[in-house]
């Protein structure tokens, strides 16, 4: 069995149960799987391979709860720029009914790749229009490509503009399709063990897009598969009002009548909830993907994460979609989500470390993970590293905060299930210059094709 060895870390942040920090730190791996964490000096001396961590902080890789890897193909477009999200999805629907198969796995290719190298191992991704033959099948490819671990969720969209839904009816799907496609991805892909490399959810895309009939039949086939269920909820007051007038009721207590609140759900945004909703989510264990970055820029709200946090409910960080965010960077979010949560005047509303804890432990928690999420025996090898030798943190006193409150481009190391998939800030995965030239060649199609 092949063994890794981290030693001389700046320092080791484990976010353990117990949060270790462990200056002159590093981990022993065997295979795939952490079997020693510690001061270099109570490490094994040698392995078959040996990483010299100096100037780095290593840290637990981080987990990405929510995103739409096809949305690389459509960022800054000018109409969808200051758009609202009823708007801006108007906007880019006509566009995404031009998705292909190659643009699904380029579009996936270019998502994970920026994530990784941001420091994302785990990512969780929503792909819920499939036009032109087109099927998870590719960004699955994708992932395995690259190496990184991957929870994609079926999405699907029922309700066209026909029956009072927002997407046009060319992008929408039947019933019948949309279940026995999702009975073939899980029987196909997912794998429920330890450890596991891919694990797939069902993922009925929003309320103003899919039936009433659809949530209740996906929650119960998902439940039947023993498989997560994921969809956007409360994310703006549009959306509240298109529940109001539809169905009688608030965005929460909708998804509730649905069988739609519970451990094995997740709920993308959730802005726009109250304390009665919040204490729902604690109560049934109900996960929340907290996406800072997109709710910013589409003007949908902050969501009242202290608030979710501090009644118990499990929230972890999303990307959300590079149409809605414009960026995959995954150390991004811990900081807007710390710089988003003390704009309401609370300074003290979340500090760096919960900020990364959020994409961490938080992050494996939303996703159902007990194997992930932090640096102790027993755990996957799942780790990344920041040489904080460099400009971007000149003058800074305190390692580990230092990734949220200065800027960090990129990772220098990422280990993701025991494999070296970035060295010296170089992904090895993948030949990124072809795949850019493909993916934009792909992009401006798209587009002109509208």
């Amino acid at each position: 069995m092949a063994t890794l060895l981290i030693q001389h870390a700046l320092v080791l942040a484990t976010f353990d149960s117990r949060r270790r920090e462990i200056s002159d730190g590093g981990l022993f791996v065997r295979d795939n799987v952490i079997e020693q964490v510690g001061a270099t000096s109570d490490l094994p001396p040698t392995a078959d391979r040996v990483i010299n961590a100096r100037d780095m902080v290593i840290l637990p890789g981080l987990v990405n709860t929510h995103h739409h890897l096809y949305q690389t193909l459509t960022r800054a477009v000018p109409a969808a720029q200051n758009a609202v999200l009823f708007d801006w999805l108007k906007t880019l629907y006509p566009i995404w009914a031009n998705l292909t198969p190659d643009a699904v796995y380029t579009s996936a290719l270019v998502g994970l790749a920026e994530l990784i190298l941001s420091g994302c191992t785990t990512a969780a991704d929503h792909l819920y229009l499939v036009p032109n033959g087109s099927s998870h099948d590719d960004e699955i490819r994708a992932a395995q490509e690259l190496g990184i671990r991957f929870h994609p969720t079926r999405g699907s969209m029922s309700l066209g503009e026909s029956q009072g839904g927002l997407p046009p009816d060319r992008v929408v799907q039947d019933h019948e399709t949309i279940l026995r496609d999702s009975r073939r991805v899980i029987e196909t892909f997912h794998d429920p063990k330890p450890y596991s490399m891919c694990r797939v959810g069902l993922a009925p895309c929003s309320p103003f897009s899919v039936t009433p009939e659809l949530m209740l039949e996906s929650a119960r086939l998902a439940r039947a598969y023993r498989v997560r269920l994921h969809t956007h909820l409360a994310e703006t007051m549009d959306e509240e009002q298109f529940c109001l007038e539809r169905f009688g009721k608030r965005p929460v207590d909708y998804a509730a009548s649905l069988e739609w609140l519970g451990e094995d759900v997740w709920f993308a945004h959730s802005v726009w909830v109250n304390d009665a909703e919040i204490e729902k989510y604690a109560q049934t264990r109900t996960g929340i993907a907290h996406c800072p970055s997109s709710n910013m820029l589409l003007g949908s709200g902050i969501a009242p994460l202290r608030k979710m946090m501090n009644a118990g409910v499990a929230v972890g960080l999303g990307v959300d979609g590079s149409a809605s965010n414009d960026a995959s960077h995954m150390l991004h979010e811990p900081r807007q989500a710390m710089l988003l949560a003390r704009v309401g005047g609370d300074i003290k509303a979340l500090s760096a470390r919960d900020a990364l804890e959020l994409g961490t432990r938080g992050g494996a928690r939303v996703l159902g993970r007990d194997d992930i999420g932090s640096l102790e025996a027993g755990k996957a090898a799942d780790f990344i590293g920041v040489n904080l030798n460099r400009l971007n943190y000149a003058g800074s006193h305190d390692p580990i905060a230092a990734l949220v409150f200065c800027d960090t481009d990129r990772v220098d190391l990422s280990v993701i299930n025991g494999r070296v998939v970035v060295q010296d800030g170089n992904l090895l995965t993948l030949d990124l210059p072809p795949t850019v030239e493909r993916h934009n060649r792909i992009a401006k199609k798209m587009v002109d094709g509208t």
